[in-house]
C-alpha cells in the first residue's frame, strides 16, 4: 500500500458524507416546501399540489385550495363530496335561484325519479362538473358525454315529433337547451317573442339615472361644488383633481371627499388609496355582482386582485400587472363611464373578439351617441353586452359580473340583445359561430328553428283543441 492510499481514502470518505448531507438537505428543503404548502395560507405555493390543470372557471382561485375542500363551520363531519358540494352552492346557489334552475337537485327527490338518478345523479354538482380533469373538460366545465341528456329524454319524440331523427347529442346545442338556465328557452317564452323583427321599431337601452338612485337611498341628494370639497387642510388636493370630482356623479349625489376618502373627526383617518370595500358603502349591487365575475372573484377569495397576466384569453402587454379593482376601470376622480365602457376594456383585452369591436355597426352607435348625435341608450358598447343593465328596486343598475350574461350566452340574449332585436334573431346570431370572432358585426348566417317550432308546437295544439271543442 502507498503512503498516499489513507489520505485518499479519507478524501474519498469525506467528499462522499459532503455529497450525502448536500443531498439531504436538498430532499428536507423539497419536504419543507411541500410541507409548507399544505398549511400555507393561499399563495401560488399551494399550485404544487395540484393533481391536475383547473378549469378556466377556477384558475384564478386554485391556489385557495380551501375555498372547494375545507367545510364550513358548524356543521357535522361531512364527506369530501359533501364539502365540495357545499362549497359549489356557496358560490352559484344564488346564480341558480335567479335562473329558475331547470334541474334543481330537489326534483330529483321526488321518488318518481328514482329511475333517472340511476342514470345520472343530478343530486350532486361532481356528478357532471369535476375539477383537475382536463382531458375531459368540455364548454361550461361539464366533464359529461355531451349525450347526457338522452339518457333521460331519449323517448321525447313521442310528445315532439319535431325531434325525431335529432341526433342524441345535440339537446345542448345553442339556442335549444340548457340544463340549469333556460329563461330565453322556455317554449311559452319562445312563442310569447314570434315573427319579431331583427331590429326592434324603438332600439334602446334602459337608461340610467345615478342620482336618482342615491336619491332614494341613504340620503338625500344634494349637489356639490369645487368650493364645497371638504378635504382636511394638511391633505394636499390639486386643483385638478377637485374639478374632475365637481363634474361627476358623485358631486352631483352629495358625496364629498371625506365620504370615500374619510378624514373625518368621527370616520377613519384619510387614506389616498381606496379599496373595494370602500366603493361597496355605497355601490354595493355593483361590487357584490363584481366579485362573482371574473373580476373580481380573487377578491371575493381574499386573493390579491386579478391582473391581465393571469388570463387565459390574450391580453395587452403593456396593461399585465394591474390589478382589477373598481379605478381599473373607473379611474378616480372622473369616474368616467364611457372611459369604463369600451376604452378600459380594449385597454386590456386583445383576443380576437374585442379587437374586432371597432369595426361593427355596434361600435358606430356607440360612438354616434358619445359624439350626442345618436340619443342616449342607442350606442351599444362592450359593457352593454358583458354589463348589461337592471331593473331593479332602486331603477336600472350595471351588473358587474361580465360573465353573468355569457352563463350560458342565451341569457344574453333576454337581458341585452332584446333591448333592440327580435328574440329569433338574438339566438340565431348568439348560435353563429362566426359571430364570436367578429363580435357581432356579421349577419348570421345559422338558423336556429327554436322560436318557429314552438310557434308550431302551440299552433298545432290549439288547432286540436278547437277540433275536439268542435266534436
Amino acid at each position: 500500500m502507498s503512503v498516499t492510499e489513507p489520505a485518499a481514502k479519507r478524501f474519498t470518505k469525506a467528499a462522499w458524507t459532503s455529497k450525502w448531507l448536500w443531498w439531504a438537505s436538498l430532499n428536507a428543503c423539497i419536504a419543507a416546501y411541500f410541507t409548507y404548502g399544505l398549511v400555507a395560507p393561499a399563495s401560488n405555493i399551494k399550485t404544487a399540489w395540484l393533481p391536475g390543470k383547473t378549469t378556466h372557471g377556477h384558475h384564478q382561485i386554485e391556489m385557495d385550495c380551501d375555498a372547494c375542500h375545507a367545510p364550513s363551520q358548524g356543521n357535522a363531519p361531512p364527506s369530501a363530496s359533501d364539502v365540495m358540494q357545499d362549497a359549489c352552492i356557496r358560490c352559484h346557489g344564488d346564480q341558480l335561484k335567479a335562473a329558475n334552475d331547470t334541474h334543481p337537485a330537489s326534483k330529483f327527490n321526488d321518488p318518481t325519479n328514482a329511475d333517472r338518478l340511476a342514470a345520472l345523479d343530478a343530486q350532486n354538482c361532481l356528478t357532471c362538473h369535476q375539477e383537475h380533469v382536463p382531458d375531459r373538460t368540455l364548454n361550461m366545465g361539464l366533464t359529461l358525454p355531451a349525450d347526457y341528456c338522452w339518457h333521460c329524454h331519449q323517448e321525447v319524440a313521442e310528445n315532439r315529433p319535431s325531434h325525431a331523427g335529432m341526433a342524441y347529442d345535440s339537446c345542448a346545442t345553442a339556442g335549444c337547451h340548457n340544463y340549469h338556465d333556460n329563461r330565453a328557452l322556455y317554449e311559452k317564452f319562445l312563442d310569447d317573442h314570434f315573427g319579431e323583427p331583427d331590429l326592434l321599431p324603438d332600439a334602446k337601452l334602459p337608461l340610467r339615472d345615478t342620482v336618482a338612485a342615491l336619491s332614494v337611498a341613504k340620503w338625500q341628494a344634494e349637489p356639490l361644488q369645487v368650493g364645497d370639497a371638504d378635504a382636511p387642510e394638511d391633505i394636499v388636493v390639486s386643483p385638478e383633481l377637485v374639478g374632475d370630482w365637481a363634474e361627476t356623479a358623485h358631486a352631483a349625489a352629495g358625496v364629498n371627499c371625506t365620504g370615500c376618502h374619510g378624514g373625518q373627526a368621527e370616520a377613519a383617518a384619510w387614506s389616498d388609496k381606496l379599496s373595494v370595500a370602500d366603493c361597496e358603502t355605497c355601490h354595493e349591487q355593483q361590487v357584490d355582482s363584481f366579485q362573482t365575475g371574473k373580476h373580481g372573484m380573487r377578491i371575493a377569495a381574499g386573493l390579491p386582485p386579478m391582473t391581465p397576466s393571469l388570463a387565459l384569453l390574450p391580453m395587452h402587454a403593456g396593461t399585465a400587472h394591474e390589478s382589477l379593482d373598481c379605478n381599473a376601470c373607473h379611474p378616480g376622480h372622473r369616474f368616467d363611464t364611457e372611459f369604463a365602457a369600451v376604452d378600459a376594456c380594449l385597454r386590456c383585452h386583445a383576443d380576437s373578439h374585442s379587437l374586432a369591436y371597432r369595426d361593427t355597426t355596434h361600435a358606430s352607435l356607440w360612438e354616434e351617441e358619445v359624439s350626442g348625435s345618436g340619443e342616449r341608450g342607442t350606442g351599444v358598447s362592450c359593457a352593454t353586452c358583458h354589463l348589461p343593465r337592471l331593473e331593479g328596486n332602486r331603477g336600472v343598475w350595471v351588473n358587474h359580473d361580465q360573465n353573468a350574461s355569457l352563463r350560458p350566452s342565451e341569457t344574453m340574449a333576454r337581458e341585452v340583445c332584446m333591448n333592440c332585436h327580435g328574440l329569433d334573431f338574438a339566438l340565431n346570431a348568439l348560435a353563429d359561430p362566426l359571430g364570436k370572432t367578429t363580435c357581432y358585426g356579421n349577419t348570421p348566417e345559422r338558423r336556429v328553428e327554436s322560436v318557429q317550432m314552438a310557434h308550431d308546437w302551440f299552433t298545432q295544439r290549439q288547432s286540436k283543441r278547437r277540433t275536439k271543442a268542435d266534436q
